[in-house]
């Protein structure tokens, strides 16, 4: 754990004191950790972003290159603190979690648990030593255009005002970079995505996704009627849900409703979508994240004649999500993460 804050240290190393499956070590600055992580070999970090001297994403960048391992950072809930921790992403960390605001000791009740078990789940993903996880998803689309896939894409167009439901969560926004950087300005159909991440992140994600793709790409913070080719990233810490109007449907924030564990919540929008529009409209894409939210629904989605794809196992961070997709049957196609755009892009052909 890298923080140069002694009350965080001790609060966290308070929250994993009951875990017997953890052993701890603590660093109060980059150049402390980079020594830690020589001797300690950690199998996970927790990274403070801002830090006296060597900052957070000066140490994440040595760490991914000297001692390659899931890096989740901890970051302030500030609008700088959103693009540090996004480029810290690209960098390499596999998730990020907002500091509580205010007197984090009187937060840690609630905080302390969800740390324990994002930790855990971090601890499971898959960072390979050669190269840091932006570079690697790059590398995958960039290879697709001079290699034959490995997986035959299926035929058949869906409808031409059909939509696309994505959902991720651990490992997410490069895997968001990649697949919508594969699809091209003039993609016909909208794109709705439940990346479960903090409030104080979403909007920094649309931005940065926005420049980086073809697509325009906004988070839902009021009703957008779809369109052609844009891209509508859920708001953190709410839900994003599909919704009728006369005009046509709407994409809506909606506050989140404790029914569902996770926020943005990948069932909960395709729920919505399928109350709203039939399935054989819907293409549902599950990607990277911890534990099984929208299996359920997109097996569903798939049973009622509608298309879904699941990250393959090779390319996903953490094979949670889409591997419960793949078990419950509910994965039309199955694809590494380099593969996906183009299968959406046959399917629009």
């Amino acid at each position: 754990m890298i923080d140069d804050s002694p009350l965080m240290r001790r609060l966290v190393g308070a929250a994993f004191a009951g875990q017997p499956d953890f052993t701890l070590a603590f660093a109060a600055d980059g150049a402390a950790a980079l020594e830690q992580a020589r001797h300690f070999l950690p199998d996970v970090i927790t990274l403070d972003v801002n830090m006296p001297g060597l900052d957070g994403l000066a140490c994440l960048d040595r760490l991914m290159l000297e001692r390659p391992c899931p890096v989740v950072m901890l970051s302030a809930l500030t609008e700088a603190g959103a693009d540090a921790t996004l480029a810290a992403m690209q960098l390499g960390a596999v998730d990020v979690i907002a500091k509580p605001a205010g007197a984090i000791s009187l937060a840690m009740e609630e905080f302390g648990p969800l740390l324990v078990e994002r930790v855990r789940a971090a601890s499971r993903a898959r960072v390979r030593r050669s190269l840091r996880l932006a570079e690697r998803v790059r590398l995958q689309v960039g290879t697709v255009a001079a290699q034959p896939a490995p997986t035959p894409l299926l035929a058949g167009r869906a409808p031409a005002d059909a939509v696309v439901l994505v959902g991720c969560s651990t490992g997410g926004p490069p895997a968001l970079d990649a697949l919508l950087s594969a699809l091209p300005a003039g993609f016909p159909w909208p794109v709705l995505v439940a990346q479960h991440m903090p409030a104080s992140f979403t909007a920094a994600l649309a931005r940065r996704l926005d420049r980086l793709c073809a697509l325009e790409v906004v988070e839902v913070t009021r009703p957008l009627v779809l369109r052609p080719g844009l891209v509508c990233i859920g708001r953190g810490d709410a839900d994003l849900v599909l919704a009728p109007r006369p005009g046509g449907p709407v994409a809506m924030a909606v506050p989140a409703d404790p029914a569902y564990r996770w926020h943005p919540s990948v069932d909960r929008l395709v729920e919505s979508a399928l109350r709203c529009l039939p399935a054989p409209r819907l293409l549902g894409v599950l990607m990277t994240g911890m534990g099984d939210d929208g299996a359920a629904t997109m097996t569903r989605l798939l049973q009622a004649g509608g298309r879904t794809i699941a990250e393959a196992e090779s390319s996903a961070v953490v094979w949670g999500m889409p591997g419960e997709l793949v078990r419950a049957g509910g994965a039309g196609v199955v694809l590494p993460l380099g593969r996906i755009g183009a299968q959406l892009r046959a399917w629009a052909a």
